[in-house]
Formats: structure tokens, C-alpha cells, sequence
């Protein structure tokens, strides 16, 4: 089945979708797509047909998003957990990966024309070579493109993210690119899987859990978090429309407690930094309430300076990341 599906709603989901669209609508939706084995069950089929049914019900989903204005999409397709699941089922589920991708690189003229730029988030060298070097193609293929974006996460866990991005950070200060009081939660932030997206905007997940299973754990600290009872394959357009309801209900609250929490990070590092010239001031024997325009211009170039290292950092990074999977890809040429 087609990743960009054509067909349209009818008018009555058209009309509820422009009333939505009247209000505040969620940039940046993600998905944890639960069921798709209850589902299996309760339609007495194999467990890979119900993961199949799922993919199916993704290119649905991410059609009903197009409609609605949603331009950021971010699925957990598989967990690192998964992994510990029956042999049979991983390496079926791995099928329909490389089945799912194969169609993607296929339809390069249709990815194009609605100009969907794939990401995958995840640790791909847990998985078969293969299917790391398709993933490959898919992302940098599309890497240029800027309509709207789908961040698949793959072989990914919140905590091996998260992790993975404190290592990042102290190979930085290793190579001497930072310096250790460069590390903040922003620095944090720039080194996730996720640093080319904004924050969710709502998490929904289906079948009735109710909790994140390890999934965008530091970023949806803001989100608008959405469980519904409906299994994955199963899943309709009115039960995205719930979903965005419950959002703009309590837009107005997420917004002022995002907002808030940006001000708190700028005045903490504002404190840090004043500290730092203080003590910078009394290594050179002057007064640290002396100057004030000292102090300032000192401010100044404190924050330049790590401006500056932060950015060489993170342009360094960005450059590591992007030759592994360009090896991948000319491995796979």
C-alpha cells in the first residue's frame, strides 16, 4: 500500500475539518500506534498481517493530517523493547519495514510533489544492515524537502535517546569543541534525534494504555497527552478530531506553562553567566559591583563566545551524523 494515499473526505468530514481549522491547529502531532496485535486476535489473523494493517492505517492517518493543516508528523513504529518480542514476529515486523521502505523509495515522484522529507529517529545499527541502508536512501533522498515532515522512530527508546545525546555532548567537550559549562539543557535538547522539530503538540496513543512506554519523553514535558481506547488499525478520522478538540481545549494552558518555562531557562542562565563574571572579576582583583558597563560588556562576550563554540559543536555533529548515513547510502548504491 501507497505511503501518500489520494483519497479525499466526504463532505461532512470536510466540514467538521474546516470548523477545527477555525481554531488553534497542532503543528506537530505524534502517534504511539497500539493495538495492532489485539486487533490480529480479535480478527483471528497473524500478528504481521495486523502490523500490516497498521502501516495501512498510518497512510490514512497521515492523509486525514495533510487535510487538517498538521505538517509534522512523528510515529513509534518500533521500540528497542520490541526487540525482546518472538523471533518470528521481529523479523516479520523487519519484513514489512523493508517492504514499507521499498515502496517509499519507489514513489520518489509523489514523496516529491507533496515534498515530504522523511526522518528516522532511532539507533539504526541495532538493525539488519539492509534495512539501515533503505532508511538511509529514504532520508537523504528527501532530506530537502520542507512541506511537511514524517519522523519515523525505529529501534528507539526516550532513554537511549536521551543517552545517546549526553555522549554526544561529552564527545564534544572531549575534542575540545566545548567547554564542560556549555552543557545545559538546551545544549541537551540540540543534540536529540529530534532537534530539526518543534515539541509534539498532542501524543495520542491508541488502545487504551495510558503511558508513554519510553517515547519523546523529554520532549512532550508540554504536549497535550491524548489515550483513546480505539485500536491502531481501527482508528478514524473522528478519533483525530477528538484529539485536536481536547488540544484546543487546553491550548491556552500548555502555551502559558511552554512560555513560562522558556523564561525560567533564560533567567537561570542569565544567573549563571553574571556568576561567571563575577568570579571572573574578582580573579582580576576588581570589584564584582564595581563597573557596571564592564560588567555588561563582559555578559557580552561570555555569551558570544559559548554562542560560538555551541554552534561549531552542533555544525560538527550535524556533519558526523550526516557521513554515516551517507556511507550507508553509497554502500547501498
Amino acid at each position: 500500500m501507497s505511503w501518500i494515499q489520494k483519497q479525499q473526505l466526504s463532505l461532512w468530514e470536510r466540514f467538521c475539518a474546516n470548523i477545527l481549522k477555525a481554531g488553534p491547529v497542532p503543528k506537530h502531532v505524534a502517534f504511539i500506534m497500539d493495538g495492532n496485535r489485539r486487533y490480529a486476535k480479535k480478527c483471528q489473523m497473524e500478528h504481521q498481517e495486523g502490523h500490516s494493517k497498521g502501516f495501512n492505517k498510518l497512510a490514512e492517518t497521515l492523509q486525514w493530517c495533510l487535510n487538517l493543516g498538521i505538517r509534522e508528523v512523528t510515529v513509534y513504529a518500533f521500540s528497542i523493547e520490541n526487540f525482546k518480542r518472538p523471533k518470528s514476529e521481529v523479523d516479520g515486523l523487519m519484513d514489512i519495514a523493508r517492504e514499507k521502505f521499498g515502496h517509499l523509495l519507489e514513489e520518489q515522484e509523489e514523496i516529491q510533489k507533496h515534498g515530504v522529507c522523511i526522518r528516522v529517529l532511532g539507533d539504526l545499527h541495532l538493525l539488519p544492515l539492509d534495512l539501515q541502508k533503505q532508511m538511509a536512501q529514504a532520508v537523504q533522498a528527501t532530506k530537502n524537502y520542507n512541506q511537511c515532515f514524517l519522523n519515523i522512530c525505529f529501534a528507539y527508546t526516550s532513554r537511549h535517546e536521551i543517552s545517546n545525546a549526553v555522549k554526544e555532548m561529552a564527545w564534544g567537550v572531549e575534542q575540545g569543541l566545548l567547554d564542560p559549562s556549555d552543557v545545559t539543557e538546551s545544549l541537551l535538547e540540540k543534540c536529540l534525534y529530534t532537534c530539526h522539530s518543534s515539541n509534539p503538540d498532542i501524543v495520542i496513543r491508541t488502545s487504551g494504555e495510558v503511558r508513554l512506554s519510553d517515547f519523546l519523553l523529554w520532549q512532550t514535558s508540554h504536549s497535550c497527552l491524548v489515550f483513546q481506547p480505539v485500536l491502531w488499525p481501527e482508528y478514524k478520522f473522528w478519533n483525530l478530531c477528538e484529539a485536536i478538540l481536547q488540544f484546543q481545549m487546553n491550548n491556552s494552558m500548555l502555551q502559558k506553562a511552554r512560555d513560562m518555562y522558556a523564561e525560567e531557562r533564560k533567567r537561570q542562565q542569565l544567573e549563571k553567566d553574571q556568576a561567571a563574571v563575577i568570579e571572573q572579576l574578582l580573579q582580576e582583583g576588581l570589584q564584582a559591583s564595581g563597573d557596571s558597563q564592564l560588567q555588561r560588556t563582559l555578559l557580552h562576550k561570555l555569551s558570544a563566545r559559548r554562542e560560538e563554540r555551541v554552534q561549531g559543536f552542533l555544525q560538527a555533529l550535524e556533519l558526523k551524523r550526516a557521513d554515516r548515513l551517507e556511507r550507508l547510502n553509497t554502500a547501498s548504491a
